[in-house]
């Protein structure tokens, strides 16, 4: 019998993580599987179904002795674990200490510990910066992030260490991954116009549980992955859907609500390189868009078109660009807007 592949899998609570541990643990007689996130209410509810089968080690990823008891003997690590955001916007010190110093001690005690480990790094279109004059984007592309996104300098600062180490890696820079959100400020961070492609979950998952058998093909390469062209909206297209799903009704916010200026996403040109050599791809828009619709039961539609004024003012209020209007933020309208 052919010997298992020990997996360690870090940011298994996460949107994409948790994807990423059902997959895995539908192959669980190939895998012994690791699972390593920070402990919370959600995380132990989430784990529950799989405490049986999957070793679920909880810690602090930036503490190298915690990474310790999780790093010995390892084939394969699956690295999701980060501080996305908003979280990251409000909490720069804890994106940075989780983001960069979490996957530099990562790095290094696998180094140690898992010398011949296969590295799998999840990075971000973040890293890209503000495409909307030149919204196709191919891995090559200067690096620019947004101003003030910490996020994506974390993303930055990680993959520099992890091209620089000694450990055989592959890194997927993900485009916007939608299953899960919720709506928050940084809807409004992003300009209508912008061109965006999308993956969702179940896809993103499926293309890293394939790289484990893919190695020779993806070893120290840079990958930009995305659903495809069956998968490109314009933002402004993305909500009205989402509105009408939601049963919000029109998209009729003041004028300076959405930024203009000092985002990311865009068309990736060259994700089909990924998609040939691991076929992760099924979901397109559509499917996005029906599984929200699944969700949205009706009577949940219907109080929501009830109350769409109440919430829709709750909306304009998180809207960071409408208030530096409002208050005539010098600062923060050059940092958003057209001037």
């Amino acid at each position: 019998m052919k010997q298992k592949l020990n997996i360690l899998l870090t940011g298994a609570s996460g949107t994409v993580g948790y994807e990423v541990l059902k997959q895995l643990y539908k192959q669980k007689s190939r895998f012994n599987i690791t699972v390593y996130d920070v402990q919370n209410t959600r995380s132990v509810k989430k784990f529950r179904p799989f405490k049986n089968h999957v070793e679920i080690i909880y810690g602090d990823i930036s503490n190298n002795g915690c990474l310790k008891r999780v790093c010995r003997n390892k084939d394969v690590v699956i690295h999701l674990a980060a501080v996305i955001p908003p979280a990251a916007d409000d909490y720069p010190k804890l994106a940075e200490k989780v983001n960069f110093y979490g996957t530099r001690n990562l790095v290094d005690t696998l180094t140690e510990l898992s010398p011949n480990v296969f590295f799998l790094y999840s990075s971000s279109i973040a890293i890209y910066g503000d495409r909307l004059n030149n919204p196709y984007i191919k891995v090559g592309d200067p690096l620019i992030p947004a101003d003030g996104d910490i996020y994506a300098t974390t993303k930055i600062k990680a993959e520099k260490y992890i091209k620089n180490s000694r450990l055989d890696w592959s890194i997927f820079r993900l485009t916007a991954i939608m299953g899960n959100h919720k709506m928050s400020k940084l809807m409004f961070h992003q300009p209508l116009n912008t061109l965006m492609e999308i993956a969702t979950p179940s896809d993103t998952a499926r293309a890293f549980v394939k790289a484990i058998d893919y190695r020779t093909q993806l070893s120290k390469k840079i990958f930009n992955l995305s659903g495809g062209k069956t998968c490109r909206i314009k933002y402004k297209e993305f909500l009205n859907h989402s509105f009408y799903i939601y049963g919000l009704g029109k998209l009729d916010f003041p004028p300076k609500t959405f930024a203009e200026r000092n985002f990311h996403c865009g068309y990736y040109t060259d994700s089909y390189i990924l998609e040939e050599i691991l076929h992760f791809r099924k979901d397109t828009i559509e499917d996005y868009f029906d599984k929200e619709k699944q969700k949205n039961f009706i009577l949940k539609k219907m109080v929501t078109f009830v109350f769409k004024k109440a919430i829709k003012k709750h909306l304009l209020r998180l809207s960071e660009p409408y208030k530096a209007f409002i208050c005539n933020d010098k600062h923060l309208i050059k940092h958003f807007f057209r001037t």
